[in-house]
């Protein structure tokens, strides 16, 4: 494991099937969001998602045509992508691997995902420098929204010790500090704010 990535620390969960109510239809935002920036990702091609836990957005850009690859920190994880994509039909491979160790096992892809990754890491200037260099055209990007983040978790009683900040969450952004980042790498084609979270879709510039 590279010395610039923090293993997130017990908050793993199934936020994409959760039975919670509330969480439910703050996940399907964020859903609706990924997709929509997603599909001003053209033409489709080759995707390769980094930091691709449970395999759900994997499968959602393969199902509308996307040759899609993936990876995660967390072997766990893996295991767990593989499965459900296997499950639904989907050829979908999966490795175990973080964000710096990525260039050079990967070809340049047309569209490279990094969803709920960045807050976890000690140098996410870096990190978007590896992700730039493995992408042909696009990122699609998202972090959590502060400090509205670090609220809902204060009001649903949770993280009181660390003033709600999610374990594992070490760089925090709101929507202009996290646009003022991804400004420095890429042009901006669009952005979406779905509750908690900020996402951005990124063009390589020059390309």
């Amino acid at each position: 494991m590279s010395g610039n990535v923090v293993q997130p620390a017990g908050n793993y969960y199934d936020k994409y099937n959760t039975r919670n109510p509330v969480a439910r239809a703050l996940m399907q935002g964020f859903l609706r969001s990924f997709m929509e920036l997603a599909a001003l990702a053209k033409p489709v091609g080759s995707a390769l998602e980094v930091g691709c836990g449970e395999g759900e957005l994997s499968m959602r850009l393969a199902r509308t045509g996307w040759d899609v690859q993936g990876c995660d920190i967390a072997e766990e994880a893996v295991i767990e992508a593989q499965r459900r994509s296997a499950a639904a039909g989907l050829p979908i491979p999966f490795r175990a691997l973080d964000v710096f160790n990525a260039r050079g096992i990967y070809e340049p892809s047309d569209l490279v995902v990094c969803c709920e990754v960045m807050e976890h890491l000690e140098d996410p200037e870096a990190a978007l420098e590896i992700l730039k260099s493995l992408s042909r055209r696009h990122l699609l990007l998202s972090v959590p929204r502060e400090p509205v983040w670090r609220a809902l978790n204060l009001a649903r009683g949770r993280y009181w010790k660390d003033l709600g900040n999610t374990p594992g969450h070490i760089q925090h952004w709101s929507r202009g500090a996290f646009l003022a980042l991804i400004e420095r790498h890429l042009e901006v084609v669009a952005v979406r704010s779905p509750l908690p979270w900020t996402l951005v879709l990124g063009r390589v510039k020059g390309c």
